[in-house]
This record gives structure tokens, C-alpha cells and sequence, in this order.
């Protein structure tokens, strides 16, 4: 008996002692990981020019260039965990009625990009079209005030409809956990793998606006703030990706300061270190748009920033292919200034009319855009449902 007695204690210690050893390790991991994570003004602004000035002695070829851009990417897609892309399941798509506006139409849309996992949209489209369309993608930022969210704010509907005008087809989808999704349950900024899910949902809305028709080989995508982050990261990680304009968010020294930008260690690693300007130029030589404000962290763009991307966009033999203007009197935001800076961008790199969205002085042409409301623009409804199988939390979400 006293053998016995013996015995379980033993065994007692000996599993109090694995769960110990198990939480210190699970502990120093998630300490580990916490401190590759580079979150909001991880640097000052002195450092980030200092990263960047030293950055170009390690790139002075195009072939030194594309090596770097291939460890970006390895940590990108590593940091993310997306080095294994999962399958590309069937998108099964619910397409709403289409609302017929002046030379524009809307139609919301969902697509499954993981099985259960719904991805909450509309897609805008010229009234009168011919051939296979540009397509632009159009994710948005954090703007989540009553009344003022995401792609339903008055300045992303002018954008969208407007560059369908122009003679594109625009996808304009909720990031996790915003408009819909939100009320649905999902969650934006909540511990997970948000980063992931977000960026695996920008893919999949390349091949969601691939199978409506769009012309493959002219792809742009186009954001604001968070928006402007999960552009980059789309054209960084996307070859599909012909066109980039991110707006107000490629900083040296700021990195974004949300789980979905920054919340899992893309940027950085033990014997790693990058930051949005690198990713941002991984496009090159492919048109590259950098909209710059004073009144945020992209205030030295044209002194900082934009020189960088242009030494490497020389690197790649084709300097006239990336621009930048800046608003010095502007603030955060993709309001008109902004649409007025990308609306020719992108009429020239993708063969649109820029008559239609904007008049002969300059002016924008937005008069006859309509406002519609948050609920309008929402995919599921008493005819398309929320299906039975639909997953409403970023930690139910099956990767495998």
C-alpha cells in the first residue's frame, strides 16, 4: 500500500511537473513571438530613415534587389503562417439583386473564402461595358464610428463608384469583423490570427473578382490607412497584381497599429528585419502610386519614403513607373484630394476614362454618386441568408 501511496505521488509530481514545464515554454514562445511583432511608431522617425539608408548598401543590382524581395516575402508569408497555403476551395458565391445608378451598378456579394468562412462585399460595375473589365480591389481602413464605417462611408462609395464608372469593376469588401460581419458575430480587433485570415481573404477576392469576368492582366488594388496596408500586403504576396495606389500609410518608421497589420511577425524575426516601405516596393517595376499627407506618418514621404522606392525602381530599370504626391495640408483619410491624386493613376496604367470621374479642370465628377445605406449594402438578407455552415469567429476558422 505505502508502494502504491508512493507511486501516485510520483505520478502526481511528474504531471504537475510537464504542465509547469509546458507553461513556461508556451510562455516563452508567446514572449518570443510578442517581442518580433513591430506595432504602431515601432521606431522613431530618425531610425526608420536610418533602416532605409542602410538598407540600400545591402541592394545596389536589380538581382540583389530581387533577393531581398524573396526573403521579404519568405517572412511575410512565414510570419502570416500562409508559407502552406491552404486549398483553394469552391468560392461558392451569393450574388444580391443589382442596383442600377448613373453610368454605375451595384450588386452585393459574398464569397466563401474558407469553407464556412464568408467574405462580406459589393461589386460596382459601369453601367455600360464591353470586353472584360479592369478589375480593382478596394479594401478599407479603420473607420468604425456609427455612421462612418468602412466601405460604407461616403468617400469609399464615391470612390468605388466612380472608378466604375471610369470603366473598371471594384470590389469593395469588409474587412474581418466590420459592417455585416460584425453583426454577425465576427470580431476585428480580437487576439488570432486576424492578420492571416485578412490577407487569405485578399487573395481569394483576386479569384472571386477573376471569376466575374475580370481582365487578368489588368489588376489594381487601392486602400486607405488599414486599407493602404492590406493592399501592399496583397501586391507583395500576389504576383496577379498589376497596380498599386496604397493611400496615407507607407511610413518607414510607423508599421500599423492593428492586429490586421500588425499582430503577428511579418516584419520581423531573429535574423530578420523589414518594414512598409520595402513591402510596399516589392511591386516594382509594376506602377506603384504612394499618396502622402502632412498631417500623419507619412508627413516625410517626399524627403524619406519615396526616394527609396525610387532607387529601386531604377534598380529594376523603370524609375517613370512609381510616383508619389503629396498633400502637405491634408490629414488622414481617402477623401477628395486623394480620389483626385489616384484617378488618373489609375485611368493611365489601367485604360480607363477619366472623364468620368473627373471634369476638365480637374474638379471631381462625383455629383450623381449615391449614397446608400450601410444596411442597402449588405449581402445576406431575408432571399440570400446567412448560410447554416457559415463560421462567425476567427477562432473557429479551419485552416486544413
Amino acid at each position: 500500500m505505502k508502494n502504491n501511496l508512493i507511486t501516485r505521488i510520483s505520478s502526481a509530481l511528474l504531471v504537475s511537473f510537464c504542465w509547469l514545464m509546458l507553461s513556461i515554454t508556451t510562455a516563452d514562445a508567446q514572449t518570443e513571438m510578442d517581442e518580433m511583432l513591430c506595432v504602431g511608431a515601432h521606431w522613431t522617425e530618425e531610425e526608420g530613415a536610418a533602416f532605409l539608408q542602410m538598407m540600400r548598401e545591402e541592394y545596389k543590382s536589380e538581382n540583389a534587389w530581387d533577393k531581398r524581395v524573396r526573403a521579404i516575402r519568405k517572412q511575410i508569408l512565414k510570419g502570416t503562417g500562409l508559407q502552406r497555403m491552404p486549398e483553394k476551395t469552391a468560392l461558392n458565391p451569393i450574388m444580391g439583386e443589382v442596383r442600377v445608378h448613373e453610368g454605375y451598378q451595384v450588386q452585393n456579394v459574398a464569397f466563401e473564402s474558407l469553407p464556412g468562412v464568408f467574405v462580406t462585399g459589393s461589386v460596382y460595375m459601369p453601367t455600360e461595358a464591353s470586353g472584360k473589365l479592369p478589375g480593382i480591389l478596394s479594401p478599407h481602413g479603420h473607420w468604425d464610428q456609427e455612421g462612418d464605417v468602412g466601405r460604407y462611408r461616403a468617400d469609399a462609395q464615391k470612390r468605388f463608384a466612380s472608378m466604375a464608372r471610369m470603366g473598371a469593376m471594384v470590389l469593395a469588401y469588409d474587412a474581418v469583423g466590420y459592417g455585416q460581419q460584425e453583426e454577425l458575430g465576427w470580431e476585428h480587433r480580437v487576439d488570432g490570427e486576424v492578420l492571416k485570415l485578412q490577407l487569405w481573404n485578399s487573395i481569394r477576392g483576386v479569384d472571386f473578382i477573376l471569376s466575374l469576368g475580370a481582365d487578368p492582366q489588368r489588376l489594381a488594388v487601392t486602400g486607405a490607412s488599414g486599407g493602404a496596408t492590406q493592399s501592399f500586403l496583397l501586391a507583395a504576396v500576389d504576383d496577379r497584381i498589376d497596380v498599386a495606389a496604397p493611400v496615407v500609410m507607407v511610413s518607414a518608421h510607423f508599421f500599423g497599429g492593428c492586429v490586421c497589420e500588425s499582430g503577428m511577425p511579418i516584419h520581423k524575426s531573429k535574423n530578420f528585419q523589414t518594414n512598409n516601405v520595402e513591402i510596399a516596393a516589392m511591386i516594382a517595376p509594376k506602377p506603384l502610386l504612394l499618396v502622402s499627407v502632412g498631417g500623419d506618418w507619412t508627413k516625410n514621404t517626399p524627403e524619406v519614403e519615396y526616394p527609396h522606392i525610387q532607387y529601386i525602381y531604377n534598380l529594376k530599370g523603370k524609375p517613370e513607373m512609381v510616383q508619389n504626391v503629396h498633400i502637405p495640408g491634408d490629414n488622414h483619410g481617402y477623401d477628395a484630394k486623394k480620389r483626385q491624386a489616384v484617378y488618373p493613376f489609375l485611368a493611365k496604367h489601367l485604360g480607363l476614362d477619366l472623364s468620368k470621374a473627373l471634369h476638365a479642370d480637374g474638379s471631381l465628377n462625383e455629383e450623381d454618386v449615391v449614397l446608400e445605406t450601410q444596411e442597402t449594402l449588405y449581402p445576406f438578407d431575408d432571399n440570400n441568408p446567412f448560410p447554416e455552415s457559415g463560421i462567425t469567429s476567427i477562432f473557429n476558422v479551419k485552416w486544413d
